[in-house]
């Protein structure tokens, strides 16, 4: 038998191998055929034009593509980067985008499935991640590949135009709300006791997060039936020319709008957490999961708009924009509320490093260095997090002792029982 079995060892670890480049080779696939999709988002949704509708076109001539025509990279390549119908070049931003999410969704699957229990690179995702497989942790995969991938296109497009359409994030948070508790749900049921990916409150967080998404409903129907108005409604009033940031005068009076806004949702995690304390035994892994996903949601948007208050009331002017909100905020949904947080303070050094790079970059590569909103920082911020977290919390251990003890409870248990 032990003879069989070391017979047949080259056999089975070629498989194995097998099994994992056909693995990545699919996600990888996966990631460019989001790409190409994202290519649409980024064109598109700055122009206020439906990424639906009309299909995939030369933006030069209108030509209609055909199917093999929009495959991702393997046609920009065919093609020789040029438009079949008008021979109009094709920007390299296209096969470049896709060839950068099919890496995201690849490194990420590689990163939380590949590295044994216990091991260095396991910190990056947990030992949940190992444990489950992919067959018992899709959704959640989906999560952080929708999120990371709704991140690139919310750099992207924030880089170039200042803005982040509010769609993105909140595609985003829309997935995670549907399949946090769909994997609260799955793994509830297999009674596989491990590392849950998000960091869970029981009951009073769970309840503080429902409350605060009431919160934030009920104050989108004030402003909707008028009660309220809109912050910064007379803004476009001060722009100049083709300028996307105006010297706007009334920045302090609008905060108090905001404020106001905002005082149903504090009213509605008050709330929650209070009735959470009272309420006894064992929480569902639904409730938790979901509760979970929406506290994140709250705390990575309050950060920002914590500063965005406070710092616009102390300087006169317009600190954050709301874009970086929800940016924020949809990275809570997707990876809980410590990331966005870690995030929000190590972008400003990407923020500095942008400066300097703009001030000996720019004489040898023309425009390099120019003015960066926020959004790029922070998205550059949150792709570290997720992909070097063990090199991030040892640094942080450097820095800012205790970092790697306070970020545990990220990690907090997730068994059958909540």
């Amino acid at each position: 038998m032990d003879v069989l079995a070391q017979s047949d060892w080259p056999d089975w670890q070629t498989w194995v191998w097998l099994k994992w480049i056909i693995s990545i080779s699919f996600t990888f696939a996966f990631g460019a055929c989001a790409g190409s999709f994202l290519n649409v988002v980024v064109y598109r949704l700055p122009s206020g034009m439906s990424v639906v509708s009309p299909p995939s076109r030369c933006p030069s001539c209108g030509g209609c593509l055909k199917w093999y025509q929009n495959l991702p990279i393997l046609s920009w390549l065919f093609l020789r980067g040029r438009c079949q119908f008008c021979r109009c070049g094709i920007s390299v931003q296209y096969p470049l985008i896709e060839l950068i999410s099919g890496v995201i969704v690849a490194g990420l699957a590689i990163l939380i499935y590949f590295p044994d229990p216990g091991t260095y690179w396991a910190g990056v995702g947990g030992d949940w991640w190992i444990l489950r497989g992919f067959s018992g942790s899709w959704p959640a995969f989906i999560c952080w590949s929708a999120a990371l991938l709704g991140l690139l296109a919310m750099l992207l497009v924030d880089a170039r135009t200042f803005l982040i359409p509010i769609e993105i994030p909140f595609v985003i948070t829309l997935i995670c709300w549907i399949l946090w508790p769909v994997q609260a749900l799955m793994s509830g049921a297999s009674g596989v006791g491990a590392e849950w990916p998000i960091p869970e409150f029981g009951w009073a967080g769970s309840l503080a997060g429902f409350g605060g998404v009431l919160g934030v409903f009920a104050g989108m129907a004030l402003l909707k039936t008028g009660v309220i108005r809109y912050s910064f409604h007379d803004y476009d009033d001060y722009l100049e020319g083709d300028e996307v940031l105006a010297d706007y005068p009334h920045a302090r009076r609008e905060m108090g709008v905001e404020v106001l806004f905002l005082l149903p949702c504090m009213a509605g995690i008050a709330l929650g957490w209070l009735f959470g304390l009272t309420l006894q035994g064992e929480i569902s892994p639904v409730i938790s999961a979901l509760g979970a996903s929406m506290l994140g949601w709250l705390v990575g948007g309050a950060i920002v708009w914590g500063v965005r208050i406070f710092g616009t009331l102390a300087f006169g002017r317009e600190a954050m924009g709301l874009g970086d909100v929800h940016l924020l905020a949809s990275m809570g949904a997707a990876f809980g509320w410590f990331d966005p947080l870690l995030a929000f303070f190590i972008a400003p050094f990407f923020g500095l490093i942008w400066i300097l790079i703009g001030q000996f970059g720019s004489r040898v590569f023309k425009g390099l260095g120019h003015q960066l909103p926020y959004g790029p920082h922070l998205a550059i911020a949150l792709f570290l997090i997720v992909f070097l977290r063990p090199v991030v919390f040892e640094l942080g251990d450097i820095f800012l002792p205790g970092l790697q003890g306070f970020s545990s409870v990220r990690l907090a248990q997730f068994t059958p029982n909540g």
